[in-house]
């Protein structure tokens, strides 16, 4: 019983995480900025603004599928949000150029993300599957290289909160820098940026939770 608890809370905490953060999307999507100005166009005056006159801003297919592409220095955008004349997509744009501007000025965070993110990907692929072998022939010692691998998995999360959150907040410093927006479209934008910054947290909870999961399993073999 106490396992399902955990895999419950593992499955719900995301859950309710994304449906926010949907929610906020539509509820500011649906409200358009005073300038009346793309996503597109925020994230070329941000850009511009920081020295990053050369960097690409493109249309990508997808909802919320928006994103800083370090190797190829481009700032990703979805259509609705390249675009669209939204609150929400003008919080979205400045918080990717966030992560552009992170990474030219080397934000220490970031460049640790980057650098370990290789190693983590292929772990946490491998970690369900050595759990499943662990459990199959009573393995504790798969378990514990599964415990091991969940554990750094944790890690790149936590690594990633400090990411997003910085990336926001340099965001909202540039619109109020650029005067993007009014102060009520700032409340917008902050309230749509912390939304999507729960789903960070909810992961690293999540991940917690999962950990205490396999550790509880553990003890119970002992």
């Amino acid at each position: 019983m106490e396992h399902l608890v955990y895999i419950l809370l593992i499955l719900a905490i995301p859950l309710v995480a994304q449906i926010f953060v949907t929610s906020s999307y539509k509820r500011y999507h649906d409200i358009e900025n005073g300038k009346n100005i793309t996503g597109y166009d925020v994230a070329r005056k941000i850009l511009d603004d920081n020295d990053l006159k050369q960097m690409y801003i493109v249309s990508t297919n997808g909802t919320m599928s928006d994103h800083y592409d370090s190797a190829r220095k481009t700032v990703r955008l979805s259509k609705d949000v390249y675009n669209g004349t939204s609150i929400a997509s003008l919080a979205i744009a400045a918080h990717e150029c966030g992560h552009a501007i992170q990474d030219k000025e080397g934000y220490f965070f970031m460049r640790m993300r980057s650098f370990i993110f290789p190693f983590i990907n292929l772990g946490t692929k491998l970690a369900y599957g050595i759990l499943i072998l662990s459990i199959l022939f009573q393995l504790a010692d798969l378990l514990w290289v599964s415990i091991v691998l969940v554990a750094l998995g944790l890690i790149f999360q936590l690594v990633t909160l400090p990411v997003e959150f910085n990336a926001s907040t340099r965001a909202k410093a540039e619109i109020e820098k650029l005067k993007l927006a009014n102060t009520t479209e700032l409340t917008g934008v902050d309230k749509m940026l912390k939304a999507a910054a729960y789903t960070y947290v909810a992961g690293v909870l999540a991940s917690a939770l999962e950990l205490v999961r396999l550790l509880a399993i553990l003890n119970d073999r002992n």
